[in-house]
């Protein structure tokens, strides 16, 4: 899964590295995420989440992308570019099995797979399902889905089974071994995320990602004073405080400082304090050294301490998911591994073949 950029990993390096580990396909939510794949040189199978709208279904094919496909007028529209093209093109039907965002009814699934076979230029090449409470490894309802699942294929026969199937998130490969077909669409576990609490954690997964900053002022504090936007941090002793240039609009929530998280500083840890801004956050340092330039890290590792995306994600009352997409554009992504280098952008290429400025000191890594 490289969608959201690859969970704020940045896409392309993350797409490269993927690849280079042996990944077959890649996966993404709309159009524009996989044509910037494509540009970039990437050309393995890159399959859309969602059905592209109408108005998208040209560049989807354009591109080659491996549109999933879950309504008869999402048939229509394929079909009608895919007749432009030289070649049948393979595409994705999905089966909504129970977690009723998207995908076709198990009663219409067969009626949908024989308007796709009905059309030569379109090649069905897969079906799936998408996993509603993978992460909760006791919950009998993933068994109900994976039932479903199997009665439509039943359904279907042998003989008008697609060459994949996949149904296995990262909570479903873990820890739903019946969940594991022709693909398993990993995701936050590929970034060395646990996908819940308790599933995975003997897997030895180690974050991809750490945000780092530096410390770009620093000043006393009298004890008394209050500090940021609605003074309601105040000071019982004098203190030193650091300035960092990260803020919300960033992805560091405002309701961070509130919740009482720490960055790390020193190789230890740090409360930030007073309200976070849109461009900086104020560290709580109390009598300890600190300089302009010193490193801070707001998630990953430093010295024997850490702090991780989990941690942020229980303060805010949300899943690391959330806090990792949260980072934006304005960060750079500084890439750290040679696995992730990027090649020359490919050649134009059609149908036919498988076709940020720094902010301040601070970045994603």
């Amino acid at each position: 899964m490289v969608k959201a950029d690859a969970y704020g990993h940045g896409a392309i390096p993350a797409a490269r590295a993927a690849i280079a580990g042996g990944a077959t396909w890649l996966a993404v939510a709309v159009v524009d995420e996989g044509l910037a794949l494509r540009s970039s040189g990437i050309e393995a199978p890159i399959l859309l989440l969602s059905e592209p709208p109408v108005a998208a279904m040209a560049d989807a094919h354009g591109g080659w992308l491996t549109p999933t496909l879950y309504t008869s007028s999402g048939v229509a529209a394929a079909a009608a570019v895919a007749s432009t093209g030289r070649r049948p093109w393979p595409v994705h039907l999905k089966v909504d099995t129970g977690m009723h965002r998207v995908g076709a009814a198990p009663d219409v699934v067969a009626a949908l797979v024989a308007e796709v076979v009905a059309h030569p230029m379109l090649e069905f090449d897969g079906l799936w399902t998408h996993l509603a409470v993978a992460d909760e490894v006791d919950h009998p309802f993933t068994g109900e889905q994976l039932r479903r699942f199997g009665s439509v294929l039943d359904e279907l026969g042998p003989a008008g089974r697609p060459r994949l199937l996949h149904v296995a998130n990262s909570a479903g490969a873990v820890a739903h071994p019946a969940a594991r077909f022709d693909l398993v669409r990993s995701g936050i576990a590929c970034y060395g995320v646990p996908p819940a609490q308790g599933v995975g954690d003997d897997l030895g997964l180690e974050p991809a990602m750490g945000v780092v900053a530096a410390v770009a002022f620093v000043q006393r504090i009298p004890a008394g004073d209050a500090l940021s936007y609605g003074l309601r941090y105040r000071f019982e002793v004098d203190s030193t405080v650091a300035t960092v240039p990260i803020g919300y609009a960033d992805g560091v929530p405002r309701r961070l400082s509130e919740a009482g998280a720490e960055v790390l500083i020193g190789g230890r840890r740090r409360r930030i304090v007073g309200a976070v801004t849109m461009d900086q956050v104020m560290v709580d340092c109390g009598d300890d050294p600190v300089a302009v330039g010193d490193e801070v890290v707001l998630l990953g590792r430093q010295g024997t301490e850490s702090v991780l995306a989990p941690e942020w994600a229980r303060l805010l009352g949300t899943i690391p998911y959330e806090v990792l997409c949260g980072f934006g554009p304005r960060l750079p992504r500084v890439v750290e591994s040679a696995a992730m280098a990027l090649p020359e952008p490919a050649a134009e290429r059609g149908p036919e073949a498988a076709s940020s400025p720094a902010h301040g000191g601070s970045s994603s890594r």
